[in-house]
């Protein structure tokens, strides 16, 4: 019994003692109290395996986008920015002005407000005519329609075994797509059964037998290590369309050559044949 009040005398007395440690209070204040061993615990994180560090490389810039024209649009009074940059009628600057100073202007003169660039800080507007509005806008219609259309280019393929029916049909198609103005692959697959002599030329016999001119992007090519041959046709030209017309009487296959390089595509991104 002695033993046990013994005990429990000298565990009161050490808990006593650990009571008026300067870190011996909850972890909060123990964390408050001991300023060191808190810079301690997180410098031993931050050298943790699972901390994870801030990279202080710089990250490449955002790749600008490619400024696009502005259709040019009367915006009439509504105006949602206090300050704009305004350029005159004749394409001066006239600075930075506040809105309501700009109406007045557009009432005094009888002027139409157009954006042109609304990225700019303060975004940049011009003071124009009507006639002027319509002649820009006619101005964007003709770049417009200057600017070259994509070329797809669609692909076929087949074996050199073919049944003439099937290959009657599969030229029938190509035609269609060089009359639509389409680029045309034509890849000739040999078999186990087939033989891979002179695919090449297998492969121009057979596209001379479309009824339709043709020009070429790629001739015809031997490419996968002899098993294969390819080409590229493309729609005649107008300057080869006014020769064949001249030389009429002439005995030359439909087929002419192309000096072109391959052209940009939008169902495949490449002109060339691969090997």
């Amino acid at each position: 019994m002695s033993a046990v009040c013994l005990r429990r005398v000298l565990n009161h007395a050490a808990r006593a003692v650990l009571a008026v440690g300067p870190c011996s209070q909850t972890p909060a204040s123990w964390l408050l109290k001991c300023p060191d061993r808190s810079s301690i615990i997180s410098f031993s994180w931050r050298r943790s395996p699972h901390s994870t560090a801030a990279d202080d490389t710089e990250l490449p810039p955002a790749p600008r986008k490619k400024k696009q024209d502005v259709p040019l649009t009367n915006i009439g009074r509504r105006i949602p920015e206090r300050q704009i940059e305004l350029i005159g009628v004749s394409g001066e600057n006239m600075g930075t002005m506040h809105r309501a100073d700009v109406l007045r202007i557009l009432d005094e003169r009888g002027l139409k407000l157009v954006l042109l660039d609304k990225d700019k800080d303060p975004p940049v507007y011009q003071l124009m005519s009507g006639k002027q509005i319509h002649e820009e806008k006619m101005k964007q219609r003709e770049k417009e329609k200057a600017k070259p259309a994509a070329v797809q280019v669609k692909e076929l393929a087949f074996s050199p075994g073919i049944a003439s029916h099937d290959l009657t049909t599969k030229l029938k198609q190509v035609e269609i797509w060089l009359k639509k103005k389409h680029h045309v692959r034509i890849t000739l697959r040999a078999g186990r059964n087939d033989s891979t002599a002179n695919l090449d030329a297998t492969l121009e016999q057979m596209v001379q037998q479309m009824e339709v001119m043709y020009g070429f992007v790629l001739p015809p090519k031997v490419i996968r290590e002899g098993k294969a041959a390819a080409c590229i046709l493309r729609p005649p030209s107008a300057k080869e369309i006014a020769q064949k017309g001249k030389t009429s009487g002439d005995s030359s296959p439909k087929g002419t050559q192309s000096n072109k390089t391959p052209v940009s595509t939008t169902d495949t991104t490449e002109g060339s044949v691969p090997q």
